[in-house]
């Protein structure tokens, strides 16, 4: 596919601000189209990373022949924290704006960086969303490949997207010296990529990589802080029925993914629920970073119905909406089950199934049952609540 521009739905804060995504998500080229008069000191210039990593003092030398009122945008800032110190003085001595951009929080929390103590509000950048592609969307192509920009925008995404994976382990785990036992994450990454979607089970991770329990804990926080995937706690009321505790692990794109398990032919059947499942949270995510649509998001399933859940349970003040997701052409009332368990819980405002076919319906009981399409044009214009 040639390279085109597209518009990103994420508009900058007012203040100083850490941008975070993963690599290829574009921040490099979005601070530069909404700062293109900015001070930029990119720290993936490899003379100007070692300069700093020794001294990270001539920052503050470099921002003194600036204009105070001039933006700077720090690149790839996780590669030397110890310069938020100098961003930190700055801010507070000059009231100068930062934008920093990162792919990683890892280092911060190794070196014990505070995040500049609130001063700087968090952002992250997601994949290309279909609000962002337009008629260049394309749900099986998403599914396949993802919609990382620097995959969506190369010529081959299959070798783009292995190669990427290897950079990522090149660049954030071996260069970053974040793990010491590398042939050992990569024994995990293709087991944590067959878990997507699934609640996360560390013995069987741990015993499927070869690999000890406390040391695939320690790869999972690896990829929650490298923003690869998350962890999507369960939703945990002070109810007479005990939920579930443990969380799913849901991937930040399909093509990440897949490619992790080194899988990238055509979506197979088994594989396209769990895809479609975890696109759509980060879907979700994506907007809310542009609309603040929930505070807080969650699964559902209680303890004593194991086959009963719901994909997400989105939190407003004291308001929930939940949100069921079917990877499905044809609706059918069994999809229902889940929605309907969870009538019960106080204050629900709104349940949803979405899914892929094409009639809008409702059912006596309130469910509504959108197309994809309904919940997309929904998001887009960030009125999900009834």
């Amino acid at each position: 596919m040639p390279s085109k521009h597209y518009h990103r739905l994420l508009t900058p804060p007012k203040g100083s601000f850490f941008l975070f995504g993963v690599r290829g998500a574009g921040k490099s080229t979005w601070a530069r189209e909404q700062f293109p008069d900015a001070h930029v000191v990119d720290l993936l210039d490899e003379s100007r990373y070692q300069a700093l990593l020794a001294h990270p003092g001539l920052l503050a030398m470099e921002l003194r022949t600036l204009p105070a009122q001039r933006i700077v945008v720090l690149d790839e800032v996780q590669r030397v924290p110890a310069l938020l110190n100098e961003v930190h003085r700055a801010i507070e001595t000059t009231r100068r704006r930062f934008v920093l951009l990162g792919s990683s929080a890892r280092r911060f929390k190794t070196a014990a960086t505070n995040l500049l103590a609130g001063r700087a509000t968090l952002r992250t950048l997601y994949p290309l969303v279909p609000a962002e592609l337009g008629k260049d969307f394309d749900l099986e192509r998403v599914l396949r490949f993802g919609s990382i920009p620097l995959v969506w925008q190369a010529d081959d995404p299959r070798a783009t997207l292995e190669a990427y994976v290897q950079l990522y382990v090149r660049e954030e785990i071996r260069a970053e010296a974040l793990v010491r036992n590398l042939p050992g994450f990569l024994r995990f990454l293709p087991v944590a990529a067959l878990f997507h979607g699934q609640i996360v089970n560390v013995a069987g991770l741990a015993r499927d990589a070869a690999t000890a329990r406390t040391t695939v804990e320690g790869y999972l926080g690896i990829l929650q802080d490298t923003l690869l995937a998350t962890l999507l706690p369960a939703f945990e009321p002070r109810l007479r029925v005990r939920e579930r505790r443990h969380p799913k692990l849901y991937w930040v794109d399909p093509g990440l993914v897949r490619a992790a398990k080194r899988q990238l032919g055509p979506v197979g059947a088994e594989e396209r629920g769990a895809l479609f499942e975890g696109w759509i949270l980060t879907l979700l995510r994506a907007h809310d970073e542009r609309s603040a649509l929930f505070e807080e998001v969650t699964y559902w399933a209680p303890l004593q119905a194991r086959q009963t859940e719901v994909d997400f349970l989105l939190r407003r003040g004291r308001e929930y909406l939940a949100l069921e997701v079917k990877a499905q052409s044809r609706f059918s009332t069994p999809q229902l089950s889940g929605l309907r368990a969870i009538a019960e819980l106080p204050r629900i405002a709104r349940r949803v199934l979405v899914y892929l076919g094409e009639r809008r319906l409702r059912t006596e009981d309130g469910i509504e049952v959108w197309p994809l399409d309904l919940l997309l044009e929904k998001l887009a214009e960030g009125r999900l609540w009834p």
